[in-house]
């Protein structure tokens, strides 16, 4: 099981950057493929970017490609999401997963999240 703390949400301007940690606990972090997904108000959860346990693999949703990139550092156990040219439609609470698969944008293969971080961005 790992346990997750997610750091560094915010209030930003639209077409700012914030940068998102999560760090997590447990040995056998570097085994789990990490991803971010976020929920909006009145919205449902949604995959954001996942990541493979070796950081050879990734996958994001098609409305973050190339404004977000999602990294890994095994040796500090923490993923972390980079959001460029942030939107208003970007505002959500943000969330840490790890999934024992790959990385697939499927919320139901991640059995462990963190509680959250929230991203606002205004226009």
């Amino acid at each position: 099981q790992v346990q997750m703390v997610e750091s560094g949400g915010g209030l930003v301007q639209a077409g700012g950057s914030l940068r998102l940690s999560c760090a997590a606990s447990g040995r056998t972090f570097s085994s789990y493929t990490m991803g971010w997904f976020r929920q909006a108000p009145g919205k449902e959860r949604e995959f954001v970017a996942a990541i493979s346990w070796n950081g050879f693999s990734i996958n994001y949703a098609d409305s973050v490609k190339g404004r977000f990139t999602i990294s890994r550092d095994n040796a500090k156990n923490t993923v972390y999401l980079q959001m460029n040219s942030l939107k208003p439609e970007d505002t959500a609470v943000y969330y840490c997963a790890a999934s024992p698969y790959r990385p697939r944008p499927v919320a139901a293969d991640f059995g462990s999240w963190g509680q959250g971080t929230q991203v606002t961005v205004s226009s």
